[in-house]
């Protein structure tokens, strides 16, 4: 019978060979200087070496097997070149052919021209950080990947089971529920009558499948896998259906990374993040943009949570990565298969972010799709659209159902486009299935009483989610809507918000220590646990006489307390946001009461603002008091639309260019001889096209500057508002 050995212990590492660090896997060498920012973090090739002793496992055949190392790696065992695998987040089984020896691992996440992710706004860790094992076998064994596919029909499931093995051979078949074999013999096709469905977040009830295979009538191999029973749709006017009963999909999408660890997580940081989006009440994740760990899935399984699982095909299309695209797939179609969590398999995502789709790109995702279908004849296929995306493109109509990235209210825009975009949509294509994909903004720990988009307060954040919450609930429609993050990841090219390296539009933060006022805005719209709760309690210091209190609570009654004095009683309405007035004078004790339920905060009058409220960010311009906005006239504060509706404000931004171009591109005058000179402006990595122009028209002039971080200095910021503040509106 198969021996499964975890090896994580007692690895040496080293980037150069030159010296080596005694560690444990999961590892990765990323872990700090990839969420710094400066987009500097080491990106090549390191070493990892162990002892190998096998002596005592009991088998004829050995196997290491890694389940994740990224991006691509090289496997030596006694100097000799065994494998290779490009691929940073799926398995991976590697022969050895001899017991004792020095397993060798040169892993390298350099940029490359055929393996992906290369160009995405999340940080590529470097590292074998996830779980390794030795596996010893049979000479006769099973081979890949254990399916079970049950198929609901007429009230029962028909169940096929697939165990392939390396020679022919004689293969017995069990499942097990609650502890009970329901079926055992060597039939690869059973019926389980009146089954007990997998019944997401409801019930998610799981079987258990082993395959034993026998010679001379003993079991030399085993195999077991769990799976669940369930039928679903996807209904362009219903959404989804689960079991047929409709099953509103609404939920988040889930970065893995964790501060100082990277992607090198253990199973107590998974099994947080599942508790916390539990919490939250959501009943879909995203596991977005890559295969995660199969604990992870597990867990899915476990709490019934329904999944968006794909590969990182993201950003930019390469012509040379094409093999890549359908061997990440075919790993995490096969590896991930018989987990009833499941549902759409992710082709791509934000895939034109360079501009329009090539025919080699086109030709890319039809590949991918029959793909899936051919591995998978249960589960339907998607891609998740960018904004800018016409809805008519062709490849976008390859999937079976489709989602859109938007972030209307940040990226341009304002929250109210979001949900007249999809009506729309809706309109033109009323039998193709529609969701949202991404939205989100930023929020880290700055306040303010007058939220306004990108100012990255947590008041603006859990405004624009109320807003959204709003307008996916009046749209039932919408296969599936994910939320733009759970948690905030790190992204070292970034350098935004006043801290550099990171991505902040997660509703937690991205140590999980603090959830955001927008969590609870979730939490009370889609969990059955009573909540209740204040917004707002890091904003103490207010300015003004009068100040807004937001509260948010499932409960049919919320009435607010200020220093022990009713404020008002308040019956929910159609969403759980309740808003208060309240006196702001000397110290005021908050408590909000809903039943049993309550919640305390804290506000003080002060004369001037608290500096530490506002964002700081070197060399940009953000602190609403030092910039002049004359009535009528324009300032930063304006969007790039309204100053090109003016002739003298086309002239102040053309006169920008020159310093435009030299913030993103650097000055490239200065390149050495014989250093190729780079053409053209880019922004994060990606070449502006019309596209992206026209939705930048939705942008603050000064919400721009925030995002360039410190390209440009605080004086030629003032300068270019003196300038506009001469200009009439039009």
């Amino acid at each position: 019978m198969r021996e499964i050995k975890n090896i994580n212990a007692d690895w040496q590492f080293s980037k150069d060979k030159s010296a080596w660090e005694e560690i444990s896997l999961p590892h990765t060498w990323n872990g700090k200087d990839g969420q710094d920012g400066g987009n500097d973090y080491y990106r090549g090739r390191c070493y990892y070496k162990k002892h190998i002793d096998a002596t005592d496992m009991q088998g004829d055949k050995l196997f290491v097997r890694f389940y994740g190392v990224n991006s691509s790696c090289d496997v030596f065992f006694n100097n000799k070149k065994i494998a290779s695998h490009d691929g940073g987040y799926s398995a991976f089984t590697v022969e050895l052919n001899e017991r004792v020896g020095e397993l060798t691992v040169e892993v390298d996440n350099s940029p490359s021209d055929r393996v992906y992710p290369q160009q995405a706004d999340f940080t590529f860790y470097g590292g074998i950080y996830r779980n390794v094992e030795l596996i010893c076998v049979a000479s006769i064994h099973f081979v890949g990947e254990f399916h079970i596919t049950p198929v609901v029909s007429n009230g029962n499931a028909d169940v096929t089971f697939d165990a392939r093995t390396s020679a022919p051979a004689t293969v017995e078949y069990e499942i097990v529920n609650d502890g009970e074999i329901i079926y055992h013999g060597e039939d690869a096709k059973t019926v389980i009558e009146n089954p007990h469905l997998w019944n997401g977040r409801i019930d998610p009830h799981l079987y258990t499948a082993n395959a034993y295979l026998m010679v001379d009538g003993e079991a030399v191999d085993k195999v077991s896998a769990r799976f669940g029973v369930r039928s679903f749709e996807i209904d362009s006017n219903k959404g989804f259906i689960l079991n047929g009963k409709e099953y509103p999909l609404r939920g988040v999408s889930r970065h893995q990374d964790r501060p100082n660890i990277g992607n090198a997580l253990l199973p107590e940081h998974h099994k947080e993040d599942m508790d916390l989006i539990c919490e939250l009440g959501a009943t879909t994740i995203r596991l977005a943009h890559y295969q995660h760990d199969q604990y992870f899935y597990d867990l899915c399984d476990e709490r019934g949570m329904v999944v968006w699982a794909e590969i990182p095909y993201i950003s930019s299309h390469l012509d040379n990565g094409f093999e890549n695209t359908m061997s990440q797939m075919r790993e995490l179609v096969e590896q991930c298969y018989n987990h009833p969590s499941i549902v759409v398999w992710g082709l791509s995502n934000e895939i034109t972010m360079g501009g329009v789709a090539s025919p080699n790109m086109i030709e890319n995702h039809k590949k991918l799709n029959d793909l899936c279908h051919s591995l998978d004849k249960t589960r339907l296929t998607t891609l998740a659209a960018l904004t800018m995306c016409p809805i008519d493109a062709e490849y976008i109509q390859i999937p079976d159902v489709l989602s859109y990235n938007h972030y209307f209210g940040w990226y341009g825009g304002n929250t109210g486009m979001n949900g007249p975009w999809f009506d729309d949509f809706h309109a033109k294509y009323p039998n193709r299935a529609i969701g949202i994909s991404e939205y989100g903004c930023e929020a880290l720990n700055w306040h303010t009483s007058n939220p306004e988009q990108g100012d990255y307060t947590e008041e603006y954040q859990a405004y624009y989610h109320e807003e959204l919450i709003k307008q996916i609930a009046e749209r039932p429609y919408l296969w599936a809507t994910h939320v733009w993050n759970m948690f905030d990841f790190a992204a070292d090219a970034r350098a935004e918000g006043g801290e550099n390296g990171m991505n902040h539009k997660g509703l937690v933060t991205f140590d999980r220590k603090y959830k955001k006022d927008s969590f609870y805005a979730y939490k009370a719209w889609l969990s059955d646990e009573p909540v209740l709760h204040i917004c707002s309690k890091r904003y103490v210091d207010r300015v003004e006489d009068v100040t807004k209190v937001t509260v948010y609570s499932n409960q049919n009654e919320v009435e607010l307390f200020a220093n022990g004095v009713s404020v008002q009683k308040q019956t929910k309405g159609k969403y759980p946001f309740f808003y208060f007035e309240v006196k702001n004078e000397g110290e005021t004790e908050l408590k909000a009461v809903a039943g049993d339920l309550t919640d305390t905060a804290k506000i003080k009058k002060v004369s001037e603002p608290n500096p530490d409220y506002i964002m700081q960010e070197e060399g940009a311009v953000i602190n609403w008091f030092e910039i002049d906005t004359p009535t009528g006239y324009l300032s930063i504060n304006d969007t790039v639309g309204d100053i090109l509706a003016t002739f003298r404000g086309k002239l102040v931004l053309i006169g920008m260019l020159p310093m435009l171009k030299k913030a993103l591109t650097g000055d490239k005058s200065k390149k050495k001889d014989g250093e190729k000179k780079e053409k053209g402006m880019s922004v994060a990595g990606f070449k502006p096209n019309r596209t992206m122009l026209e939705m930048a028209k939705g942008f603050a002039l000064r919400r721009a500057f925030s995002m360039l971080g410190a390209k440009f200095t605080k004086e030629q910021i003032l300068g270019i508002n003196k300038k506009l503040n001469k200009i009439k509106k039009k």
